[in-house]
């Protein structure tokens, strides 16, 4: 004899799936969401006319000699990034109702793919333009693993080129050789590798990252057990040297070009290396009038790591206000947290937490000047009159995302502070 219960009865009994849990990443752009868009961009190449000099022709006693004003054109060309996404046909059809699936397959994928999109484009913009996610400097622990599912490969970045928001599970990420940093050696930007490799765990207390796949270069690696060399990097698929232009790239610039321009001094931003000190309102001055000092603007904008923004924080702990969040709907966006400001000369202006900003840097921005140049059409690849188009020889959908353009990030009216304490 038994009773009727959970146990005995099981099979009777339904599961409840309750509503999908939060994302468990953070998925903010608060910068990108700033700079301007400009959706004109047609034709080869856009060029920008760029004042680089007053006029001369001024003098006292006697009628001055004319001069003329030393004009440049700042050019752009086009860059190709694309989010994609896949869909198989009979999943649509499962999920059509609230009782086949948590979510609307299509709503759910589509969605997940802008949601990708806006985290690339952060990285680029946060980056040099080369598409490198870390690259190694033949120290530390030695590459280990097969590849596989059950024993990845590992790879652990040395502490100066680790940056943990630009790798994610899930990524599919190439093997470069042959990579130098950018501006120092013949073998700029190196070859990337044809196989793909997924990102399985990333494990930032270590700086590591976890590859399932086949690698030449990681294999050998293994066998001569040694680290990741200085020669070689990881990059998002297809990206290496086809990103658009990031704010590292043109604010760490000292020497080459920048949009056909020659690294100078009234074409460079403006640069503070601390040296290992920590933040300080008197640093965060000197970058705030020496942008000011060389531009005529300040910058509206500090962007920082989550590292440095603590510390600001600690250091303003008796400063804090908090204003608690209306009930009433109609007052949203009138009251809300009391965020962190700077007082600069033209008034506050904001301080952000950026996860893509290296632990030890701050930029000094103004949004006027960072512009994103597209194609008309930026968005989803609709010609054909729909978004999802039928995959050849197998039953699924695809949809594509993205579009053509640069950025363009005027250097002059920026500053960068690195190398602060940690």
């Amino acid at each position: 004899m038994s009773e009727f219960s959970l146990a005995e009865a099981t099979n009777l009994f339904k599961i409840n799936y309750y509503k999908k849990s939060e994302n468990m990443y953070n998925n903010a752009n608060v910068t990108l969401a700033r700079i301007k868009v400009k959706n004109d961009f047609t034709g080869k190449e856009r060029y920008l006319a760029t004042p680089m000099s007053f006029s001369g022709g001024v003098g006292s006693g006697t009628l001055p000699v004319a001069g003329v004003a030393d004009y440049q054109d700042a050019h752009i060309t086009s860059k190709r990034v694309y989010a994609t996404c896949q869909i198989e046909r009979e999943a649509i059809k499962a999920s059509a109702d609230d009782a086949g699936a948590f979510v609307r397959a299509t709503k759910e994928v589509v969605m997940k793919c802008v949601e990708s999109a806006a985290r690339n484009n952060s990285r680029i913009l946060f980056g040099d333009g080369s598409g490198v996610l870390g690259k190694g400097d033949a120290t530390g622990t030695n590459i280990t693993g097969a590849g596989t599912s059950g024993d990845p490969y590992i790879v652990t970045f040395p502490v100066a080129n680790w940056k943990e928001a630009n790798f994610e599970e899930r990524d599919i990420v190439q093997m470069v050789s042959g990579y130098t940093v950018p501006g120092t050696g013949a073998m700029e930007g190196g070859t990337a590798t044809t196989n793909h490799l997924l990102v399985q765990e990333v494990v930032p207390s270590l700086r590591q990252v976890k590859l399932v796949g086949t690698s030449a270069l990681l294999a050998a690696d293994v066998i001569a057990v040694h680290p990741l060399p200085a020669t070689e990097a990881l990059c998002m698929q297809g990206s290496l040297n086809n990103d658009p232009q990031g704010l590292k790239g043109v604010l760490d610039a000292t020497s080459g070009t920048l949009y056909g321009i020659t690294v100078q001094r009234r074409w460079q931003a403006f640069q503070k290396a601390a040296a290992g000190a920590g933040t300080t309102p008197d640093l965060m001055n000197e970058l705030m009038l020496g942008v000011e000092q060389k531009f005529g603007q300040a910058p509206n904008m500090i962007v920082t790591s989550y590292t440095q923004y603590r510390k600001i924080l600690n250091q303003l702990e008796d400063h804090k206000r908090y204003q608690m969040p209306p009930r009433d709907a109609k007052l949203k966006g009138y009251i809300s947290f009391e965020g962190i400001e700077f007082m600069s000369t033209r008034g506050a202006i904001g301080i952000f937490p950026e996860r893509f900003v290296e632990n030890d840097r701050m930029y000094f921005l103004n949004d006027n000047f960072i512009e994103s140049h597209r194609r008309p059409g930026h968005g989803w690849f609709d010609d054909d009159g729909t978004v999802f188009l039928r995959k050849d020889g197998i039953d699924s959908y695809e949809a594509r995302y993205g579009g053509y353009g640069e950025n363009y990030i005027c250097p002059t009216p920026h500053g960068v502070l690195t190398g602060l304490a940690i």
